[in-house]
This record gives structure tokens, C-alpha cells and sequence, in this order.
């Protein structure tokens, strides 16, 4: 039984980066009903940005939370950057354009993020400073490490403050709103554009912190990283409910409990085939996710 419970913090830890990455998934399906395949690179260029920042510029000398408070920032700022422009140059021109045309330019802009990230950094595997400790405790006979608790604790943080925001705040009143009738939300005053940012703005916050925080626990990043965590995070998404921001959340958690239990009592070799066929009975037997496709009011 300890065993299975050092799976299960195993198995949180990394379901929260899937939860952040999920949450831009369905935010951005929210409000355009649009699938951005490239959110999962952005997850690869915020690592990257991490890395960047502390290794090629050194701020790993600097004290170790000032270093990854830094990292994060900057990396966060940098995705923010990045995914306004995509938003602006590739999908805005599209948004009134058929659904499959803005779908293939997202493929396209997947492509072109992993290209750029290709031949800047080379198709090598990157180490990250060794900044965070394995010292840990226990509870009861299991081991956690102080990382996975912050790491735990710091997406979880993350998550509460975007639900609150999306809920209480103006412009979450006004992201609802837009998921339910963008030409009525245009009648009504609020500026639609803007919301659309707002969105493309979270996502790319939220990416950014999952990829510095994934650089950071598992200690390598590779060009090919947005690729597999987008992946997952996508059927987090589809599996606690397209659009649903506690489904997304709920999907996230349970992709990355479902991949340790597979890793720790099977192999790790058959992890994505256990988390997609448990994917594919799910959306047989409930199609609309854990708990429910996008309903406005839920958003």
C-alpha cells in the first residue's frame, strides 16, 4: 500500500504541469472553440526560456529562489509575447474563416515552434541547473520532496487564482459571456478582442510555468517536449470536459496518476497506450468528459 501511495504523489506532481497545460487548452476553446495545438510547444519555448535564463546567462548563481522566481517570470512574459503574436499574425485573420482552416494554421504554428526551437537549440537534450534539493519528508512510510510539494502546491496556486479570476473578476464575467454568444457580447459593450488577449494571455502564463517547472523537476528538455506534454495535456482537456475549467483541471490529475500507476506497476513503455485506451472508453462511455463539455455557465 505505501508503494501505491508513492505513485499517487508521483503521479500528482506531474498531473499538475497537465492541469496548467490543459486549463490553456480549454480556456482558448472556450471562448474562440478553437483546439491551439500549438499551446503544448509554448509549454517547450517558456522551458526553454527557463533554461535560457539560467544557464546561458548564469542566473543560477544567483540565490536559488530569486533564480527560479526569475525564470518563471521571464519566461511567462516571453510565452505571453509569443502567443499575442500568433494570436494577432496567425488566428485573428481567421477567426471568421471556417473552423478547419484556423485548425490547420494551429497545426502549422506547432510545426513552426518546434522548427524555430530545432535550430536555435539543436536536437540535443538540454540539462537544467540541478537547483532543486531532493531533501524531502515523510509521511507516514511515504517520501515526499519538498519539490513536489512546491511544485504541487505553486500549480495549484495557479489553478485557484484563474478559477477565482474567471469567475469574480470583469474580465472572467466577460470570457463567460463571450463562450456563450460573441455577437451579443460585442452588443452588450465589452470589447471582444480584448477578451480574446485575455485568454491567449492566461494560456500562455500557464504553459510557461508548467515547461520551467518540468525543466526544473525532471532536469532535461528537448525540442520534442512541447510535442508529448501537449498530448497529454490535449486528453486531460477532452477528458475532465472540453472547456470546463475544473474538468480540465480534474483531467490533468488524473492523466498523470493514471501514467505513474502505469509506469510503476506495468512499464513505462506502456504508458501513452494506457492513458489513451482509458481515454477511449471514457468518451465512450461519457463523451462530454468527467464532468461535462463546455457549458457557459460552468466555464
Amino acid at each position: 500500500m505505501d508503494t501505491f501511495f508513492q505513485y499517487t504523489v508521483n503521479g500528482l506532481t506531474a498531473g499538475s504541469f497537465y492541469a496548467l497545460v490543459a486549463l490553456g487548452y480549454t480556456i482558448i476553446y472556450g471562448i474562440i472553440r478553437l483546439i491551439n495545438f500549438a499551446h503544448g510547444d509554448l509549454t517547450m519555448v517558456g522551458a526553454f526560456v527557463g533554461w535560457t535564463v539560467l544557464v546561458p546567462f548564469a542566473l543560477n548563481r544567483l540565490p536559488v529562489g530569486v533564480a527560479i522566481v526569475l525564470a518563471l517570470v521571464i519566461a511567462m512574459a516571453f510565452c505571453s509575447l509569443v502567443n499575442l503574436a500568433i494570436l494577432q499574425f496567425a488566428y485573428k485573420p481567421l477567426l471568421k474563416k471556417s473552423m478547419l482552416a484556423i485548425m490547420i494554421t494551429a497545426l502549422g504554428m506547432s510545426i513552426l515552434l518546434q522548427n524555430s526551437a530545432l535550430l536555435i537549440f539543436g536536437s540535443g537534450v538540454d540539462a537544467y541547473p540541478d537547483l532543486v534539493s531532493t531533501a524531502g519528508f515523510m509521511v507516514a512510510n511515504i517520501r515526499v520532496t519538498f519539490a513536489q510539494a512546491a511544485f504541487v502546491l505553486f500549480s495549484g496556486l495557479l489553478m485557484l487564482v484563474l478559477y477565482l479570476f474567471v469567475r469574480y473578476t470583469t474580465l472572467g464575467i466577460a470570457m463567460r459571456a463571450l463562450a456563450i454568444d460573441h455577437e451579443a457580447t460585442r452588443l452588450m459593450g465589452i470589447d471582444v478582442d480584448r477578451v480574446i488577449q485575455i485568454g491567449f494571455l492566461l494560456g500562455a502564463v500557464l504553459a510557461a510555468a508548467s515547461g520551467v517547472m518540468i525543466g526544473l523537476y525532471y532536469g532535461q528538455i528537448t525540442y520534442f517536449l512541447g510535442f508529448l506534454i501537449g498530448l497529454r495535456a490535449f486528453t486531460a482537456a477532452v477528458l475532465g470536459g472540453i472547456g470546463n475549467i475544473p474538468g480540465a483541471m480534474v483531467g490533468g490529475v488524473v492523466i498523470g496518476l493514471l501514467e505513474s500507476y502505469c509506469a510503476g506497476y506495468l512499464s513505462g513503455a506502456w504508458q501513452d497506450v494506457f492513458v489513451f485506451a482509458v481515454l477511449i472508453i471514457v468518451l465512450i462511455v461519457r463523451p462530454t468528459g468527467i464532468l461535462g463539455e463546455r457549458v457557459a455557465e460552468r466555464m
